[in-house]
């Protein structure tokens, strides 16, 4: 069961809600990219009932690109835009290269030269790899990997099997 929700989560949602949904996920991985659009058009149909809180697994191996990205969340999360940072993760997985990711920071309003800082000093390594650690620690194999309110969801990422499983939850 992966830890509590902590200050140092990215959550998007109320902290009241009824359902914490968290999310183990990957840049890079296009199953976590189905995922971000079944999570982007569900999600407003649950107002305050559910939260979503992002947590990094790069899967390196399969995946080259996708600590760089992780990391380049982090930054943006530094400047208070994590979440449109992760968006736009999602919506450039075919070019996740450090020209793509200035492009995206610009394209979101960061500060660039201190975005580039923070991305050439590597301070967002240790976050990566603490969530990538506690994401092995509790199991989790592939991304993206959710949990429903502490339990492991076991379905399917998309729209369907996502709601299935938010509304089971809901009803409980």
């Amino acid at each position: 069961m992966p830890a509590t929700v902590t200050k140092n989560d990215h959550i998007k949602g109320a902290d009241s809600a009824a359902i914490t949904l968290i999310e183990y996920g990957d840049f890079e991985c296009p199953f976590c990219a189905r995922a971000h659009e079944a999570l982007t058009s569900l999600l407003p149909q649950y107002g305050d009932d559910v939260r979503l809180v992002y947590r990094h697994m790069p899967l390196d191996g399969m995946h080259p690109d996708a600590t760089p990205a992780a990391e380049a969340a982090e930054a943006a999360g530094a400047q208070g835009k994590f979440w449109e940072m992760h968006d736009a993760l999602f919506a450039g997985q075919d070019d996740l290269s450090d020209q793509a990711f200035q492009a995206m920071a610009q394209d979101i309003g960061l500060d660039g030269d201190r975005f580039e800082d923070d991305l050439q000093s590597g301070k967002y390594a240790q976050i990566v790899a603490s969530d990538a650690a506690e994401a092995r620690h509790c199991g989790v194999r592939g991304t993206p990997t959710f949990y429903i309110n502490g339990v492991q969801f076991e379905g399917d990422s998309d729209v369907q099997s996502l709601e299935q499983a938010i509304n089971a939850a809901l009803e409980k």
